[in-house]
């Protein structure tokens, strides 16, 4: 079981994108202000939130085009899960396709992290193109898990 967004960011290139995703800066900018950890290929970063902590390993990076993450710490659902960015540049956007792929069950807490996703893909195409993201502790509360 997967779950699968598409995002188009606006005037932001593909490798902004990229380096958004692979930088601790960037990524605190966007997903969670509490970021630490190694973003390089094989590195581990860590992921802080109020009920929580997230290790994803990095194991695939492609510049300007791919990054995929392995799950290595964190909800029980997520473990052994991988999260995958897609990047392409079409006209004067860059396409974001992102997957969460290999949840074993369709479990409530997916459909919670289905609705987050999207909500921490709108704050990195926030990012991009404002300047301003909605990272966690700012991020959007969708329900009584957050």
């Amino acid at each position: 079981m997967d779950i699968l967004h598409k995002v188009g960011v606006r005037s932001a290139s593909a490798e902004a994108v990229y380096e958004a995703l692979t930088t601790l800066e960037g990524l605190s900018g966007w997903w969670t202000t509490d970021t630490t950890g190694d973003p390089g290929l094989g590195g581990t970063v860590t992921f802080r939130f109020t009920k929580g902590v997230v290790d994803m390993e990095v194991r695939e990076v492609d510049p300007g085009k791919r990054v995929l993450w392995v799950v290595t710490g964190g909800p029980d659902e997520w473990l052994d899960t991988t999260v995958t960015w897609e990047l392409r540049e079409e006209g004067d956007y860059t396409i974001v396709l992102f997957s969460h792929a290999g949840w074993r069950e369709p479990v409530e807490f997916m459909h919670h992290c289905s609705t987050k996703w999207a909500t921490y893909l709108m704050s990195l195409k926030s990012l991009l193109e404002t300047g301003d993201g909605a990272p966690h502790p700012r991020d959007v509360e969708v329900d009584n898990w957050d």
